[in-house]
């Protein structure tokens, strides 16, 4: 057999298996969502999240993918397989955006904005970055360096769920009329444990498969340093919280603490395969830390995020799009001021379409659940299906 048949093969295996540790976020994000909101919302956060991989794969197959990057092709292996690892990122631009309205946001019109998003805004983001780029020529063609997706896929999500909350508001009863912030515990600190660990063990997939290639020597190490450095920054994230909560609060609150990991993780994606392997460990800490203080930040801006998601996504999307020009800038191709250009044309592109997008949608299927549904729980009003039926709901 043919060393071209062979390489050919592996790397078609390599992306399916990364492919198939990709979707495993699918479930991270279902499990750490239904943890974080009440048990009257959790099927409500489960029937969003299944929707959104079936909806928003199937709109990327008909419409996003060649939008993105024209015609199905591949020399270097499977057309197939090469889509399949395309597909499985598109959900999670959703999945980011859906944790940070849930409690108050109805399933049909996320589902509407999910198509959108899938077929259209995120397709776009992808043209300009990694795909046929209709920007190349231009002024705003981007020189950014994002491996698999601080910006591209993190802030992209968190850009539009920024505009989401604007137009929805908080849920009832967060922020209260006479002051201060009405905390609103997890439903179920397991499941949440279990989805961020889920979401961990995806990330090798999401960043290891984004170097393409394993089939030679040299690609093998680049995979494996990618992968390293990915769980290094996820280590990094996770113990710089634990740090800070404990000199501030005295406490180890688990829920920050997995997500300090899941910033640190945001946080290396763009560039785990350009760094040693100390540096994503002041990424990784600078990630965690920078979750700690934007909850604050966004509370106290009264833009109310059940999951944290703009802390983890879209604070740390900027952030690990900047770490590569400051610690990976060559001259050349990297630059820090070319990071900064793709975080603004990306970051305006995404909120300001997304914004009118949902601003419209919202006039024409409202995206907010009335006040009886929202105190009722939407398990009631939007699926019919309790997820646990003999509990004592908690309004």
């Amino acid at each position: 057999m043919a060393i071209e048949s062979i390489s050919y093969i592996i790397d078609t295996l390599f992306a399916i298996f990364a492919m198939t540790l990709i979707i495993f976020m699918v479930p991270g994000f279902a499990m750490l969502e239904a943890g974080l909101v009440r048990t009257k919302n959790v099927t409500a956060v489960l029937t969003i999240n299944t929707l959104i991989y079936a909806v928003a794969s199937m709109a990327f197959l008909l419409v996003g993918y060649s939008i993105a990057f024209g015609a199905f092709g591949s020399d270097s292996m499977s057309k197939w397989a090469a889509f399949l690892f395309q597909m499985a990122f598109v959900g999670k631009v959703v999945n980011i955006m859906s944790g940070g309205v849930s409690e108050r946001a109805k399933v049909i019109p996320l589902t509407f904005f999910t198509v959108i998003m899938a077929a259209f805004i995120y397709p776009t983001v992808v043209n300009i970055t990694w795909g046929s780029n209709f920007l190349q020529g231009t002024i705003l063609e981007l020189s950014m360096y994002d491996l698999a997706g601080s910006t591209v896929i993190h802030s992209t999500g968190g850009w539009a769920l920024l505009a989401a909350i604007l137009i929805i508001g908080a849920r009832k009863g967060r922020y209260p009329k006479e002051g201060g912030i009405r905390v609103i515990p997890a439903s179920n600190i397991p499941l949440v444990t279990l989805g961020a660990l889920l979401l961990w063990i995806g990330w090798f997939g999401f960043n290891g498969g984004s170097v393409g290639s394993i089939a030679s020597k040299e690609n093998a190490d680049a995979v494996a340093l990618t992968i390293m450095n990915t769980n290094t920054a996820g280590l990094a994230g996770a113990i710089m919280v634990a740090i800070i909560m404990y000199i501030k609060y005295s406490k180890l609150d688990l829920t920050m603490i997995l997500n300090g990991a899941l910033g640190g993780l945001v946080a290396i994606t763009a560039g785990p395969d350009l760094y040693n392997i100390y540096t994503p460990i002041l990424i990784g800490s600078i990630g965690g830390a920078l979750v700690v203080f934007a909850v604050s930040f966004f509370d106290k801006l009264k833009i109310d995020d059940p999951v944290g998601a703009l802390s983890v996504h879209l604070v740390n999307g900027i952030w690990g799009t900047l770490a590569v020009g400051i610690f990976a800038s060559n001259g050349e191709s990297i630059t820090l001021l070319g990071q900064i250009k793709g975080i603004l044309i990306i970051g305006v592109f995404a909120f300001v379409v997304s914004f009118v997008v949902l601003y419209i949608l919202n006039k024409i299927v409202p995206l907010r659940a009335h006040n009886d549904e929202e105190m009722q729980g939407l398990d009631v009003e939007e699926c019919g299906l309790e997820a646990y039926p003999e509990f004592k709901r908690a309004f």
